[in-house]
């Protein structure tokens, strides 16, 4: 069996790799925009593709080729569809600050916040927070252009990719509306929180990718259900785990500011389940987390009313089920192992 931290580790760095190839690419399509704005694109979308975070879609995308029978040195079939979901999500979190009004991201300035000053310290006419949010939209569709691109750069069994790729980007979109109309509404239950966390996070980040490299290496439609039995469950565990980090992950870890998700507001199944044991003094509660003791107060709810306790334990039980379905999907031994390491990287973590 291969050793799997020495796979992670390699993983990432062909990743690195092919993105650079590919930003270097898609930067050189740019040259009619003259060097001053040029820099601007290179500075808040390239230099933020490049200092990604944990590349855990694209080693599902790995690890989903390799469970379904592709080979390890054609690596030319799967990276670029790999460096694709990368780039896309690139696209999501510029767009999502900007949703979020966001200051900051994986502890740097987000590109709207960056934009908007810049527009201020160039003494631009026109309002300057507009023009950073108009920019960092346009990178962010800009990004989502790239996807594409990097998908069409030698990706095997295109149609199929595309299929799935698309597939992916339809849920993460809607999936992030159910989020942004969910906070709007309020007073989300278990249920609806669940589906949110499901499509605007856990299938992009977990089944989508292993269906994409699947496809890719032309697996078996077996296989595909079985991965789905593992992906589903550890998907839904790593939306559970940033949203305990949204409420009680530390900034200079997480990269982003403390409570933002109790002061917009978001519907989670941590506040649906402390305001289904709190009643209406919980969903009281919930609503003022606007300030610093407004989200001090929700906190100590979430803790008192055994919410926190609940989710970390649903954490574990999917997790087991993840286990228990990878195990009964009969894939090779070194992508079994990967797995179930990705799975344990995306709901232990501390970012």
């Amino acid at each position: 069996m291969v050793t799997s931290a020495r796979e992670k580790i390699d993983v990432r760095e062909l990743v690195d790799r092919r993105l650079e190839e590919l930003l270097a690419q898609e930067m050189r399509r740019l040259a009619f925009l003259g060097d001053a704005d040029r820099e601007v694109v290179g500075r808040y979308l390239a230099e933020f593709v490049r200092g990604g975070g944990k590349r855990l879609r694209p080693s599902f995308v790995y690890w989903g080729y390799r469970a379904a029978g592709g080979p390890e040195e054609d690596l030319d079939a799967v990276l670029p569809a790999a460096c694709a979901v990368e780039i896309l999500h690139a696209s999501a979190l510029i767009l999502d600050d900007v949703m979020d009004e966001a200051g900051t991201r994986r502890g740097r300035t987000t590109a709207h916040t960056g934009l908007t000053a810049h527009h201020r310290g160039r003494g631009w006419s026109g309002d300057a927070g507009r023009f950073g949010d108009s920019a960092a939209t346009l990178l962010g569709m800009l990004a989502f252009t790239w996807a594409d691109a990097a998908l069409l750069h030698g990706t095997r069994r295109l149609r199929e990719a595309m299929e799935v790729f698309t597939t992916l980007r339809v849920e993460v979109i809607s999936g992030q509306y159910l989020d942004v109309a969910s906070a709007a509404r309020g007073a989300a239950g278990r249920e609806e929180t669940t589906v949110i966390a499901r499509y605007k996070s856990g299938k992009y980040t977990v089944e989508r990718p292993l269906h994409l490299g699947h496809a890719v290496a032309g697996g078996d439609p077996a296989l595909r259900a079985a991965l789905s039995a593992y992906a589903l469950p550890v998907g839904e565990a790593f939306q559970l785990r940033d949203d305990v980090l949204g409420v009680f992950g530390d900034p200079a870890v997480t990269g982003k500011p403390a409570g933002a998700d109790l002061r917009q507001g978001k519907q989670t199944y941590l506040t649906a389940v402390a305001r289904e044991r709190a009643g209406t003094y919980g969903a009281a509660v919930l609503a003022a987390a606007r300030d610093d003791s407004g989200v001090a107060a929700a906190r100590e709810l979430i803790v008192s009313t055994g919410a926190l306790e609940t989710a970390e334990r649903r954490i574990e039980t999917l997790l087991d089920t993840a286990r228990n379905a990878l195990v009964r999907a009969a894939v090779p031994p070194d992508a079994e192992a990967a797995l179930l390491e990705l799975a344990g990287l995306a709901t232990a973590r501390s970012a």
